[in-house]
C-alpha cells in the first residue's frame, strides 16, 4: 500500500523536490510523506547529474570536522522511556536501550530481550522529520540540570505558540516523574528480589508513584553490572515519548547541551548526558509514539548521523542528517518477511569510516590521484617497503635504527606483562618447549652418539631463547631447534666419523663462519630482501612446519604400539586358560632363593618356604627363573589409553579455546578459560591418567647437571683436534647454514610482523638477526644446538597472547586490540626451562601423549591460519556453496586451483627433500621459494597475483577495495556495481514498509 501510495504522488513530488532544490527552503506548507520519499531520490535520480542539498549539507559539515581534525566521539548510550498510566498514576518507564543495538525490556518486565538489529516502519521515520522540522530544537543549551532543560524547553514552546500556558504545570509535572529502570542484576540478585517481593510490596527498583526525578544518581544506578560492557566517556541520549491527555497538539523538542551533564535519576547508567528528545501528545494510533522513539533512537545508533547530530546548527541540518539516512536505507518488501523475527547482529560490522569518506569524493582536490595510486597498488601488487626494512645505505644502519625503535619502549615490555594472561600463555608455551626440547634432544642424541643430547637441548634452550627475549627486536618470538638443522647435524657427524675428525671441533668452526656471514648480511642490511618475501612463501614455509608438527605428533603415538603391544590375541571366554607361574631352575643359589622366597612368603602372609610362584616377575627373572603361561608377555592396552589422551587432549584444547565465544557462563569467566584452556586441557588429563593408574609414557626430563656424553666437556676448544684447513674449509658448509637460518628466521619474523597481529612496538628485523648471529658463537662454543625462530611454536605464543575489548556493546563481538607485547613471557618460558632439571619430580607425572595432543594442537592451529588451508577446502566445495571470499570476486576459479595446485607441489618437494638424504640442499630450495614465485608471473597477470599472493590481511584488502569503488564516479557505474555499493555502504538497519 505505502508503494501505491508513493506512485500516485510521484509527480507532484518531483516538482516539489526541484523547487526545494533551487529554492533551498521549503517548509512553508510541510511535504507530505510520499513527497519525501521522491525528495530523498534526487540525490542519486537517473533524471539529474547534481548532489542534494541534503547531501551537501552533510559532507561540508563532515569536512568541517575533518579540517578541525576533532578527537573520536563518545560512545552513545541511547535510553526510551515511556510514559504508562497505572492505578497509582502517571509513571516513566525504560522499555528499550541501545548503543549499537536494541535490546527491550521484554512484555514480562523482568528481563532483556537479546540485542537485536532495529527493524522500522518507514511511516515512522517520516513522522520522525516532521517532528524535527516542527518541534522545538534546542542546540548547544547552557544547562546543569533536568528541571533546567524542562523549564527551557516550555518556554521555548510557549514563545512558539506551539504551547499553551495553563498547561505548563501539569507539562511539568509530568516531565519531572521519577522514572522506573530496568536495572541489570544478577541471577542471585533477583531470586532474593523474587523472595522479598511479597514482603515489600513492589520490585527492587521501582520508584514511588508521583516522585520527582532525583537530582543525584540513586544507588541503583551505580550498582549497575550493565555499566562494565560500556566504556569510558560514553553519553548518555535520553527519549521520553508518551500520551498526555491534557495536551490537544504534540509537544516536541530536541535537545543538544552544550556540555555533557549527570541528570541525575533519569538515566540508567550513571554517565553524563548529551542529547534528549522529549515527544508529548494527544491519543493516539497504537504505538504511534513509541516508534517514533525507537526511529530517533536507531538515528542516533548511526555513526554518520550522529557526526550530524554533534556538528549541527540549525534544523535544516538535523534535517539533511535525517535525508541522508533515508538515502541509504535498504527496503524489505511486505510479505517476503516475517516482522516479528529480530534480526541477529551481525559478527563484523563494516567500519562508519567507509560511509563517511565517501561524503568527501566530491570534495577532496586530490582524489583522483588517491584512486589512480590505489588502483596501480591492486593491479601491479607492488608493495610499499616497511619502516624497519627501509634502507639506509650504512653500515649497520638498519641494525641502529632498530635499536633507536626499540629502545624506547624496553621498560614497558615488562610492566605490560602485568597481567594473568601472560602467566598462562608462559606456562602453556613452557610445557611446549619442554617436549620439544626433550624430543628433539633425543633425536640429536641419536644422531651424534650422544655428542649432544637431552642436557644439551635444554641447557641450549634456556640460555640463547632467555638472552633472545632480553636483546632482540621481536621478543614474542621463541627459540628452538628445527627439523633441517637436525639433518645437517646428523650429515656433519657422519662426514666427521668417517673422515676420523673432531665433531665438536668442526661444528665450532661452522659456527664461527656462520656467525661471520650473519654479522656481514646484518652491516649490509640484507634483511631488506625480506620484503621479496610473499604470502606464496610464507604459507609454503609454515604449512611444512605445521605438517611436520602435526606428523611427529602422529608418528610418536603410533609408534607407542611397538613399546606396549596391543592385546589383539585376547579372548573373554579363554580367561581360565590366563596363567602366568615362575619356574625355578634346576640348580641354582639356593641361599639367596631362600633368603628371597622367605620375604615373598611374609610379604603374603604364607609360611611356605621354596615356592616360586611367590616370585614377581622381577625376581624369577633375577634367580634365573622362567615364566610359563599364556598370559606372562600380557601388558594392559596403553597404546589405546595414551591415544584416547592424545585425541582427548587435543579436542579439549579447541573446545575450551572456543569457550570464550560461547554463550554459558559470564563473560569474564569464559574469557579466563579461553586463557587458560591449554593449561587446563593439560591439568584435565593428567588427572585422569593419575585417577586410572595406567603406565603410560611419561615426561623424563635429566636429573644430573652433566654433559651427556661424559667424552666431552662444557667448552670446545678450537685448535689442536682437526688439520688446519679445516679451519678454512668449514666456511663451505656454514654457506648452507646461513642460507637456512637466514630463510628460516625472516621468514618466521615477516609472519610474526604481519598487520594484522596489530602489533605497536614495531619490528625488529636486522636486531633479531643479529642476536642469532651471536647465540651461533655461544652455542658453538659451548656444544649446545644451534637455534632459530621456532615458527609454530611462535604463533602459538601470539595466540595465547591476544588481547580483546572487554567493554562491548551488547550483541557486539569483542574486538581484537592486538597482542600483548612484552618480554616476561618469553624470559619465563626458558628459565623454567632451564629450571627443568631441578622440576624432575614434578614433570614426570605428565604423560607424553598429553604433551603430543598439544604439539597437534598448535600444528593444526597454525595451518588454519592461512589462506592456503581456505583454498584446499574450495577443491571440494560446490561453486554455490563457496564462501565469499575477497579473491574469488576478481580472479577466475580455475586460476585459484591453478595457483594452490602449484603451491602444493612446492610443499611436496619441500617434504621429500627434508625426508631424504638430500636435505643439505634443503637451504637451497627454501631460497628457490622466492625465484619461482617470480616465475609465476610468467603464468599468472599481475592482477591475478597482486590478489592471490598479497600479505596485506584479507580484511583490510577488502577494505581497501571498497573505498577504491566508493572514490570512483557512481553515475558511470553500472546497475551491477551500484546494487553491490548499496548493499555494502548502507547502515546496519534493515525497514519494514509493513
Amino acid at each position: 500500500m505505502s508503494q501505491a501510495k508513493t506512485g500516485e504522488a510521484g509527480k507532484d513530488s518531483l516538482m516539489e523536490a526541484e523547487h526545494r532544490s533551487s529554492s533551498g527552503r521549503a517548509e512553508q506548507e510541510p511535504p507530505s510523506r510520499n513527497s519525501v520519499v521522491i525528495c530523498q531520490a534526487v540525490g542519486r535520480s537517473i533524471f539529474t547529474s547534481s548532489t542534494s542539498s541534503a547531501a551537501e549539507r552533510v559532507s561540508l559539515m563532515l569536512r568541517q570536522e575533518e579540517e578541525a581534525e576533532e578527537a573520536g566521539h563518545p560512545v552513545l548510550f541511547i535510553q526510551l522511556s515511556e510514559l504508562f498510566s497505572t492505578l497509582e498514576g502517571l509513571q516513566w518507564r525504560q522499555t528499550a536501550r541501545w548503543i549499537k543495538f536494541e535490546e527491550k525490556v521484554e512484555d514480562g518486565g523482568e528481563r532483556w530481550s537479546k540485542p537485536h538489529v532495529t527493524t522500522l516502519s518507514l511511516h515512522s521515520l517520516f513522522e520522525l522529520r516532521t517532528c524535527i522540522r516542527k518541534g522545538a530544537v534546542l542546540l548547544d543549551l547552557d544547562a546543569r540540570s533536568f528541571k533546567q532543560i524542562v523549564e527551557k524547553v516550555i518556554e521555548t514552546q510557549i514563545e512558539k505558540h506551539a504551547l499553551q500556558p495553563e498547561l505548563t504545570k501539569k507539562l511539568r509535572y509530568v516531565l519531572l516523574l521519577r522514572p522506573q529502570h530496568h536495572t541489570t542484576r544478577s541471577q542471585l540478585q533477583m531470586l532474593l528480589d523474587m523472595g522479598l517481593r511479597p514482603c515489600s510490596g513492589k520490585a527492587n527498583g521501582q520508584s514511588d508513584p508521583g516522585s520527582e526525578v532525583l537530582e543525584m544518581p540513586a544507588e541503583e544506578q551505580l550498582k549497575n553490572r550493565f555499566k562494565e560492557k560500556i566504556p569510558a566517556g560514553t553519553e548518555v541520549a535520553n527519549i521520553l515519548v508518551g500520551e498526555a491527555s491534557f495536551l490537544e497538539k504534540p509537544f516536541i523538542a530536541f535537545v543538544r547541551l552544550q556540555d555533557a551533564v549527570f541528570l541525575g535519576g533519569l538515566t540508567e547508567v550513571a554517565f553524563p548526558s548529551r542529547f534528549l528528545f522529549i515527544l508529548l501528545g494527544p491519543r493516539v494510533k497504537v504505538k504511534a509514539y513509541h516508534e517514533i522513539g525507537r526511529a530517533v533512537a536507531t538515528l542516533l545508533t548511526d555513526e554518520l548521523f550522529q557526526r550530524v547530530a554533534r556538528k549541527a546548527q540549525s534544523t535544516e541540518d538535523l534535517v539533511a542528517g535525517i535525508d541522508e539516512f533515508l538515502d541509504e536505507l535498504t527496503i524489505l518488501p511486505p510479505g517476503k518477511w516475517d516482522p516479528t523475527i529480530r534480526i541477529a547482529p551481525p559478527k563484523c560490522l563494516p567500519s562508519p569510516q567507509k560511509r563517511i569518506s565517501m561524503h568527501f569524493r566530491d570534495w577532496s582536490p586530490h582524489s583522483n590521484g588517491n584512486v589512480s595510486t590505489m588502483e596501480e597498488r591492486h593491479l601491479h601488487g607492488n608493495q610499499q617497503a616497511s619502516e624497519e626494512l627501509e634502507r639506509t645505505g650504512r653500515l649497520f644502519g638498519g641494525l641502529i635504527k632498530d635499536i633507536q625503535r626499540k629502545a624506547p619502549w624496553y621498560c614497558s615490555d615488562f610492566y605490560d606483562a602485568l597481567n594473568l594472561q601472560c602467566f598462562s600463555a608462559a606456562l602453556y608455551i613452557y610445557l611446549a618447549t619442554v617436549t620439544n626440547a626433550i624430543t628433539f634432544g633425543g633425536m640429536l642424541g641419536d644422531a651424534t652418539d650422544n655428542m649432544q643430547g637431552v642436557l644439551e637441548s635444554f641447557l641450549g634452550t634456556a640460555i640463547a631463547g632467555a638472552f633472545f627475549c632480553l636483546c632482540a627486536g621481536q621478543p614474542l618470538t621463541i627459540l628452538s631447534s628445527t627439523g633441517p638443522v637436525l639433518v645437517f647435524e646428523r650429515l656433519l657427524f657422519s662426514f666427521s666419523k668417517n673422515y676420523s675428525l673432531d665433531y665438536l671441533e668442526f661444528r665450532l668452526w661452522i659456527g664461527l663462519w656462520v656467525a661471520f656471514f650473519g654479522l656481514v648480511l646484518v652491516a649490509t642490511e640484507a634483511s631488506y630482501l625480506v620484503q621479496y618475501f610473499t604470502r606464496f612463501t610464507e604459507e609454503g614455509f609454515c604449512a611444512l612446519i605445521s605438517f611436520i608438527f602435526i606428523y611427529d605428533a602422529v608418528k610418536k603415538m603410533l609408534s607407542l604400539a611397538d613399546h606396549f603391544p596391543i592385546n589383539w590375541e585376547y579372548k573373554i571366554s579363554d580367561v581360565p586358560l590366563y596363567s602366568c607361574t615362575c619356574r625355578g631352575p634346576e640348580r641354582g643359589n639356593s641361599s639367596l632363593l631362600n633368603e628371597t622366597l622367605s620375604l615373598a612368603s611374609h610379604s603374603f602372609g604364607q609360611q611356605e618356604a621354596g615356592n616360586w610362584s611367590l616370585l614377581t616377575k622381577d625376581e624369577c627373572v633375577q634367580l634365573g627363573g622362567h615364566l610359563v603361561g599364556k598370559s606372562c608377555h600380557y601388558v594392559p592396552d596403553i597404546t589405546f589409553m595414551s591415544f584416547i589422551l592424545f585425541v582427548g587432549t587435543f579436542l579439549c584444547s579447541m573446545m575450551l579455546k572456543g569457550f570464550k565465544t560461547s554463550r554459558y557462563f559470564p563473560t569474564t569467566l569464559r574469557r579466563l578459560v579461553g586463557d587458560f584452556a591449554i593449561i587446563l586441557a593439560i591439568l584435565i588429563f593428567c588427572g585422569i591418567d593419575a585417577v586410572l593408574g595406567l603406565e603410560t609414557p611419561k615426561l623424563i626430563v635429566p636429573s644430573d647437571f652433566k654433559p651427556t656424553n661424559p667424552t666431552r666437556g662444557w667448552v670446545v676448544f678450537p685448535f689442536g683436534a682437526n688439520p688446519w684447513w679445516i679451519y678454512l674449509a668449514s666456511s663451505v658448509p656454514a654457506i648452507l647454514v646461513i642460507i637456512l637460518i637466514f630463510m628460516d628466521q625472516q621468514i618466521t619474523a615477516v609472519i610474526l610482523n604481519r598487520k594484522e597481529y596489530k602489533l605497536q612496538k614495531g619490528a625488529g628485523f636486522h636486531l633479531d638477526f643479529f642476536c642469532v648471529s651471536l647465540l651461533m658463537i655461544l652455542t658453538s662454543v659451548m656444544g649446545l644446538p644451534w637455534y632459530v625462530s621456532a615458527t609454530v611454536i611462535s604463533l602459538a605464543h601470539m595466540d595465547s597472547l591476544k588481547k580483546e575489548s572487554t567493554t562491548c556493546a551488547p550483541g557486539e563481538q569483542p574486538k581484537f586490540l592486538g597482542i600483548r607485547e612484552q618480554r616476561v613471557t618469553g624470559l619465563m618460558v626458558f628459565l623454567l626451562t632451564g629450571l627443568s632439571v631441578f622440576l624432575a619430580p614434578v614433570l614426570k607425572f605428565i604423560p607424553m601423549p598429553v604433551l603430543y595432543g598439544i604439539f597437534l594442537y598448535m600444528g593444526v592451529s597454525a595451518l588454519s591460519s592461512i589462506q592456503l588451508t581456505d583454498r584446499l577446502q574450495l577443491l571440494l566445495m560446490p561453486a554455490k556453496h563457496q564462501p565469499d571470499f575477497i579473491y574469488l570476486r576478481h580472479v577466475p576459479l580455475r586460476r585459484v586451483h591453478l595457483f594452490t595446485f602449484i603451491q602444493i607441489l612446492c610443499l611436496a618437494v619441500l617434504w621429500i627433500l627434508k625426508s631424504t638424504e638430500a636435505a643439505i640442499i634443503f637451504p637451497l630450495m627454501l631460497l628457490a621459494l622466492v625465484g619461482i614465485r617470480k616465475g609465476m608471473e610468467c603464468i599468472f597477470s599481475l592482477h591475478d597475483l597482486a590478489w592471490l599472493d598479497d600479505i596485506i590481511p584479507e580484511k583490510d584488502k577488502k577494505e581497501e577495495e571498497e573505498e577504491l569503488k566508493r572514490k570512483q564516479d557512481l553515475d558511470e557505474s553500472d546497475s551491477e556495481e551500484s546494487e553491490r555499493m548499496y548493499l555494502e555502504k548502507g547502515p546496519e538497519i534493515n525497514i519494514s514498509v509493513n
